[in-house]
């Protein structure tokens, strides 16, 4: 009996993950912890309502949805899925009443406690979390059932038989929670695989659209600029200057031009090897006016002899693009951090600023074209540098919070 409810059990912790599955395309991008909650609670009090009685203790795996919320969805969805527990076990009633409440609280303490310690854990590395937390509940409903034995039937009653239960009990509910963790991984997996694809169907589509009227309007431009270079040494005064003025124009919009080519198609042309830090420290010296200019303090540690070989006039480019808009989003008296270290195989590049930071919808749409956090800015800096070093076979993430500031980590292959 005690196995048969177990199994039900398990079917019900795996339904709010597969609930996500079926209807997650209906859902949005970042759901609200208390939706989560909410939902896993349920799956919780199923479990406890559903639950095998022997020794007036409720055998169930009610923690298994409590460990998976907490560790995937923060601790507000464990406040609410434990909330939720509380309330049917108040349903239920029951001589062990006290015990119920004494061992649901002490077994929330771990899981909410993991819930902040490992919120940037991924993969492999969540699963192993959410098995290592499960074993507390696992530990503290054993020590309830001795104490409870102990204090109110004694020993003398106490059915042996009921041992390999218990282990039967631990085996599940580790099982459980293996599953309900790698149909989750799973189903995030899916979910940002989509979303990759959905993002480079739209830049392919973008980059093909802005090589197309880059190539158009370059051929005018061209023309013109001929034409008014011809023109200049015949001109004096004011018709000189604005000569000058027209041609300074004309360069500016073919660098935008140049700009939108990389966007639809960087080509590493110059291939060499040099020293990571010598292009930061370049970059540092050009833009250092810039930063003093808006009273933005610029703090640099880079590790001497990481050599990269790839394009050098490519990956300035990016870098400086990344570095200009943490001292454009950093206000007066802030401060933006560079940083270069070595990992396995790989380059680590930080640029940390304490500016405004983005909200999670403003992420979300970082290197869109067309979109930028600037009240004047085309987004088109951001998206040729990812693009850039997406080519380069290297990675950039951007992780913000509004009010605190923005980290942008690039890592590039040595």
């Amino acid at each position: 009996m005690l196995l048969e409810k177990l199994f039900l059990n398990i079917l019900i912790v795996l339904a709010p993950v597969l609930l996500q599955s079926v209807f997650g395309e209906r859902w949005r991008n970042d759901p609200s912890p208390i939706v989560m909650g909410a939902l896993y609670g349920t799956a919780s009090s199923l479990c406890l309502l559903f639950s095998y009685y022997e020794l007036d203790l409720y055998w169930d795996l009610r923690y298994v949805p409590l460990v998976i919320s907490s560790i995937y969805w923060g601790p507000l969805a464990g406040i609410v899925n434990y909330m939720m527990i509380l309330l049917m076990r108040t349903y239920l009633g029951g001589d062990a009443l006290l015990f119920g409440y004494i061992s649901m609280t002490l077994s929330f303490i771990i899981p909410f406690v993991a819930s902040f310690k490992i919120k940037g854990f991924t993969g492999s590395s969540r699963i192993k979390a959410a098995i290592l937390v499960s074993l507390s509940p696992l530990m503290v409903m054993l020590l309830i059932l001795m104490s409870y034995v102990s204090l109110y039937k004694g020993f003398e009653t106490f059915d042996l038989a009921i041992i390999p239960a218990m282990l039967s009990f631990g085996i599940l509910l580790v099982l459980g929670t293996w599953l309900s963790s790698l149909l989750q991984e799973i189903h995030e997996e899916r979910f940002r695989m989509k979303v990759q694809i959905q993002k480079a169907e739209k830049m392919k589509t973008l980059g093909e659209l802005a090589a197309s009227i880059a190539h158009e309007v370059r051929n005018p431009l061209t023309v013109v600029q001929g034409f008014l270079q011809l023109m200049r040494p015949n001109e004096q005064g004011k018709n000189q200057q604005y000569l000058n003025i027209a041609m300074e124009e004309l360069r500016r919009a073919e660098s935008i031009i140049n700009d939108y080519l990389n966007f639809s198609k960087p080509k590493l042309t110059k291939l060499e090897s040099f020293s990571f830090s010598d292009v930061l420290n370049n970059i540092i010296v050009l833009l250092t006016p810039m930063a003093m200019k808006n009273c933005v303090e610029i703090t640099v540690s880079l590790e001497d002899h990481i050599y990269i070989f790839s394009d050098r006039g490519q990956l300035q480019q990016a870098l400086v693009n990344v570095i200009k808009n943490a001292i454009e989003a950093t206000p007066a008296g802030g401060e933006v951090k560079v940083s270069l270290k070595r990992l396995v195989g790989r380059a680590e590049i930080k640029v940390i600023d304490n500016g405004k930071g983005m909200t999670k919808e403003q992420l979300s749409r970082i290197g869109n074209l067309f979109y930028s956090t600037k009240d004047v800015g085309t987004g088109l800096g951001t998206a040729v540098s990812i693009r850039i070093i997406e080519t380069m076979n290297g990675e950039m993430n951007y992780e913000s919070e509004e009010g605190v500031g923005t980290t942008v980590t690039i890592t590039l292959p040595l």
